[in-house]
């Protein structure tokens, strides 16, 4: 009999917690049941199993940094809506660290309800990259860039890479503003 009150999301939102407080690897069917205060076997009247919780993490991940980045570049564009987005991205994952992870590392086979909603974090970053004079395959090696600059600057971050005593959001614009200079003199 399901406990009144557990959920798949009240389930997956637990994992979700726990990736971000504790790191992925801590994401387990014990871990989670001792967080709902359950015995595991309890969750499989919700879920299949692990790999459900972790699909189901990265599907909600790719929604929630959509709806970060979407939300961000509202009534923006050009410098500042590039800006905006990577500022919400950040942000996002300073706020999620494992949920973010769950982003990057997408579930096999694929998965045609994360891969719908990734594209739509893929295709509000192309908008924006295309109003800039850029032929399209350069689009695509700007938002690759772009993609590279945020994904590389969250991952160092979260390792403790940055030491030195600088503002880290200052280098971030740093290396945006150097990265739109070069796009503004391509083609």
């Amino acid at each position: 009999m399901p406990r009144v009150g557990l959920n798949i999301v009240q389930i997956v939102q637990t994992a979700a917690d726990i990736a971000d407080n504790q790191g992925t690897e801590a994401v387990t069917l014990s871990g989670i049941a001792r967080e709902l205060s359950v015995r595991p076997p309890s969750l499989f009247n919700h879920v299949k199993g692990l790999p459900q919780i972790k699909r189901e993490l990265s599907l909600l991940g790719v929604k929630k940094l959509f709806k970060r980045m979407n939300d961000a570049t509202k009534e923006k564009s050009g410098d500042e809506a590039i800006f905006a987005i990577a500022n919400a991205y950040l942000q996002f994952t300073r706020e999620h660290p494992g949920l973010y992870e769950y982003t990057i590392a997408l579930p096999k086979p694929k998965d045609e309800e994360i891969e719908r909603e990734s594209n739509k974090i893929l295709t509000l970053i192309l908008t924006l990259f295309h109003t800039y004079s850029l032929s399209e395959e350069n689009v695509i090696h700007a938002v690759r860039g772009f993609r590279s600059i945020l994904h590389g600057f969250s991952s160092l971050e979260q390792k403790g890479g940055f030491g030195m005593p600088i503002e880290r959001n200052d280098s971030l614009h740093y290396m945006i503003r150097v990265f739109l200079t070069g796009l503004n003199k391509t083609e």
